[in-house]
């Protein structure tokens, strides 16, 4: 039913032929930059990995009792429309001749919209009342460059100067400060939505937290040795040294786990997607106390081709979130997933059967504390007069969805400061606590 109450793949630049965002690669590396300035030391104890913080209180006991949140970009703006398509609008099939989706094609249709047929592996998930869909979501004002509205989707902060990531606020609100709180997996850089004052940290592999010598004679002795030169008072340098320590130990503890074989015979497909969300779950499971993760899922930007390069995208999203809640297993109970991108695509296809930068946008929230198997949001329609330059409205600001999910999976958060000028609207996608 449709809620009307409330509101391996090709790389990124790859898939994309504007410079905008040949450019972005360039430009995220400089902005990750800003992770070399987060507060606290760095330390060599954990291989090539730069971690902050380490005068943070490390995870005290029942860290691993927390609900996560999980966010996965869909960096190059995804073509929500081929995710949820509305396939009751003429309009639709009229701007899309050669591209739309047949409605005989959609999984779960409704009176108005249907499932890309690839969201197969999700099926048991919708059933379950554990996946669900809004439409029509976006930014408050349009913004069809890829890098500036990277950035300012995951500033979630319009007109502040300051440079500090939404899930940074959201990790800062917790009343003790870790370096694992928030964390970017699949990557050496700090996505700008953990950009910012409290402690993040960005791992490409889990294999990069292994510690020097660790399983053998050399490493106990080298660890024993450590925690004699540190341990005892409170200089600076001895707290720095102690919570290196508890860092690198908890590190372990993640490589360890990400190591074993997934658990409940899930299999994930072997793209970058994959292995960011087999990590993601290691993670999780390894209890050093993660409450948000950051997972980036490339290729969808949509100039040419539309058909094939969706069916392969989400057909990749679909099998690796599938494998991810079954790994997890009773531990999703905790887990919460959303997918954001920059922005959607244009209503009508252009010349090479894709879809030029757009404006509205569908997103997909999965897992504990999600009241699925439905379809959210007030649908504008695709009327002309309804219209935004050609491209679906926005009736969702996209910070009304993520502070949804924050009051009711995390309560003691105040979603006013990690969205600072939003009036909070309910949409209802999410069960109240």
């Amino acid at each position: 039913m449709t809620d009307t109450t409330s509101s391996g793949s090709l790389s990124p630049v790859d898939a994309c032929g504007c410079d905008d965002y040949r450019g972005l690669s360039r430009r995220g590396l400089l902005a990750g930059a800003g992770a070399a300035g987060l507060a606290g030391v760095t330390t060599s104890m954990v291989g090539d990995v730069m971690t902050a913080a380490v005068y943070g209180a490390p995870a005290g006991p029942g860290a691993n009792a927390g609900n996560v949140l999980v966010v996965v970009s869909q960096r190059g703006g995804v073509d929500g429309l081929s995710m949820v398509v509305p396939h009751a609008e003429a309009t639709y099939y009229r701007e899309r001749p050669t591209t739309a989706l047949r409605k005989r094609q959609l999984l779960h249709a409704d009176s108005t919209f249907g499932l890309h047929p690839s969201f197969a592996p999700l099926s048991r998930m919708w059933r379950n009342d554990a996946f669900a869909a809004i439409h029509a979501v976006g930014m408050p004002i349009p913004n069809r460059s890829h890098f500036s509205a990277m950035e300012e989707i995951e500033d979630a902060d319009p007109g502040s100067r300051e440079r500090i990531g939404w899930l940074n606020r959201m990790i800062g609100a917790f009343a003790t400060e870790d370096v694992f709180r928030g964390v970017a997996v699949g990557t050496n850089v700090v996505p700008t939505s953990l950009v910012g004052p409290s402690d993040a940290v960005a791992i490409a592999s889990p294999s990069h937290l292994e510690t020097p010598f660790a399983g053998t004679p050399s490493g106990t002795a080298l660890r024993r040795g450590l925690r004699a030169m540190y341990e005892g008072g409170n200089h600076p340098v001895k707290q720095a040294g102690m919570n290196a320590l508890s860092l690198a130990h908890r590190g372990l503890q993640y490589s360890e786990s990400a190591a074993k074989t997934p658990r409940n015979g899930a299999k994930y497909p072997d793209s970058g997607l994959g292995r960011s969300l087999r990590d993601a779950a290691a993670l999780i499971r390894s209890g050093v106390g993660v409450r948000a993760i950051a997972v980036d899922s490339g290729g969808w930007d949509h100039h040419l081709a539309l058909t094939s390069s969706m069916n392969q995208g989400v057909s990749d999203l679909a099998s690796s979130l599938a494998a991810f809640f079954t790994d997890l297993g009773p531990v999703g109970k905790r887990v919460t997933v959303v997918t954001l991108s920059e922005f959607g695509r244009r209503l009508n296809e252009n010349g090479a059967a894709g879809v030029d930068h757009g404006y509205g946008n569908a997103v997909l929230v999965l897992g504990a504390g999600v009241r699925g198997g439905r379809y959210y949001g007030r649908w504008p329609g695709l009327g002309t007069t309804k219209q935004v330059e050609g491209d679906l409205a926005v009736t969702t600001d996209y910070r009304n969805v993520m502070a949804e999910i924050l009051q009711t999976r995390f309560p003691s958060i105040d979603t006013s400061a990690v969205f600072p000028g939003v009036t909070y609207d309910r949409v209802g996608f999410m069960r109240r606590a």
